[in-house]
C-alpha cells in the first residue's frame, strides 16, 4: 500500500520495521471475528507481561446492566500508594468487535505510574453478537460500580475522569453523556483520543481513507455495521451510540482530544471539540501532523508519538490534581 504523502517522515521510515495486525476487517465477515479474537487472546497470552513494575493488578467480576451478565473490571494501582487515589475509568480499543483490557496493561501501568492515579479498565462486550447499547451499558455500568464502590479498591470518586481510545474514545463520550443525563457519577474529565465518535461516515476524512495504514473507511464502516445493524447511517442511531449526534454537549466534563492527520476520525474529532467549546465545555485538541490512526502504539518511539503522550500526560495530571 503506498503511504500517504504528508506521512510523517519517522512514521513512514519506522513503518518498514513495524509489526502490523494482519487483519483487514473491511474485507471479512462477522462470522470470522470469533477466530480472530482467539488468536488476539493467545497471542496476549504468549507475551511477556505489559504491567509495568511497581504497579498492582486485580481483576474483579462486578454487576453488568440490570444487575446481568457481570462484567469485567481490570484494576490498576501503584503498589506504595497510600490513601484515596484519583482514578481514570478507561475503555479499550478495538473497532467495536476487537478487544480486551489486557491489550492497554502498558499504557494504563504508565498512567498510573506518572499519573499517580489509579485506573479501572472495563471489559465490555462486542459487537455483533451484543449490538448498541450493550457495549455503552456495560461501560456505564462499570462506572457507577466504581464510583459507588471507590473505597473498596482505594480511589476517590471526587476525582474520576473517564477516557478511552479510538471505540474505546467513542465509548467514554457515550458514557459520560449517559452519566450526565442519568444524574450519574461525578465525572471531572473526559479524555478521548482518537474516538469513534459518528456512524454517518460522510466527513471529508471519513471518505479520504479508503486505505490507510490502520482502520480504513471500510473498517469503520465494519464496526459501525456490527454495532447498529440495518440502523447505521438513520435517524434512529442514539447519540448514545454515535455521540457525534448529540444535539446539547454542555454541562459534560472538561474535555481532552487529539487525533492523526491521516486518518477516518480526524474530521469528527475537530468538529466534536469545536461543539463542546461551543456549549461551554473546556477543551483541549490536538492534531498531530503526519500521524495515521494508532501510530504511538505502533511506533512509540517516534518524536510525533511521544509528544502526543507526554501531551496526554500533562493534561490528566492537570484534572486529576485537584
Amino acid at each position: 500500500m503506498p503511504l500517504h504523502p504528508n506521512i510523517d517522515p519517522e512514521l513512514a521510515e519506522g513503518l518498514e520495521q513495524a509489526f502490523l495486525p494482519p487483519v483487514d476487517l473491511a474485507r471479512m465477515g462477522h462470522d470470522e471475528l470469533p477466530g480472530v479474537r482467539g488468536r488476539m487472546r493467545a497471542a496476549f497470552a504468549d507475551m511477556p507481561p505489559l504491567v509495568a513494575p511497581g504497579v498492582l493488578v486485580e481483576d474483579l467480576r462486578v454487576p453488568g446492566p440490570d444487575g446481568d451478565p457481570d462484567i469485567r473490571l481490570r484494576v490498576y494501582r501503584p503498589e506504595d500508594a497510600d490513601g484515596p487515589l484519583p482514578v481514570l475509568y478507561w475503555m479499550h480499543g478495538g473497532g467495536m468487535v476487537l478487544g480486551m483490557v489486557e491489550m492497554d496493561d502498558g499504557t494504563l501501568s504508565r498512567y498510573v505510574r506518572e499519573a499517580g492515579c489509579a485506573a479501572v479498565s472495563v471489559e465490555y462486550r462486542l459487537a455483533p453478537e451484543n449490538p448498541h447499547p450493550a457495549p455503552v451499558e456495560d461501560c456505564y455500568a462499570g462506572l457507577v460500580w466504581t464510583a459507588k464502590n471507590a473505597g473498596e479498591i482505594g480511589v476517590d470518586p471526587a476525582r474520576l475522569a473517564v477516557g478511552g481510545s479510538s471505540a474505546g474514545g467513542g465509548l467514554a463520550a457515550g458514557t459520560v453523556l449517559l452519566a450526565r443525563d442519568r444524574g450519574g457519577p461525578q465525572v471531572v474529565f473526559q479524555m478521548l483520543l482518537s474516538p469513534m465518535l459518528d456512524d454517518r461516515n460522510v466527513t471529508p476524512s471519513s471518505r479520504e481513507f479508503d486505505e490507510a495504514v490502520l482502520w480504513s473507511r471500510g473498517e469503520n464502516l465494519f464496526g459501525w455495521t456490527a454495532l447498529l445493524g440495518a440502523d447505521t447511517g438513520t435517524t434512529a442511531v442514539s447519540p448514545y451510540a454515535a455521540p457525534a449526534r448529540a444535539a446539547d454537549l454542555s454541562g459534560l466534563p472538561p474535555a481532552y482530544i487529539d487525533v492523526g492527520e491521516l486518518e477516518v476520525f480526524r474530521d469528527e474529532c475537530i468538529d466534536h471539540a469545536q461543539r463542546l467549546l461551543q456549549a461551554g465545555v473546556s477543551t483541549e485538541f490536538h492534531l498531530f501532523p503526519g500521524a495515521f490512526h494508532g501510530f504511538d502504539a505502533v511506533l512509540p518511539d517516534a518524536a510525533v508519538s511521544r509528544r502526543a503522550v507526554a501531551g496526554r500526560m500533562a493534561a490528566l495530571r492537570r484534572a486529576l490534581a485537584g
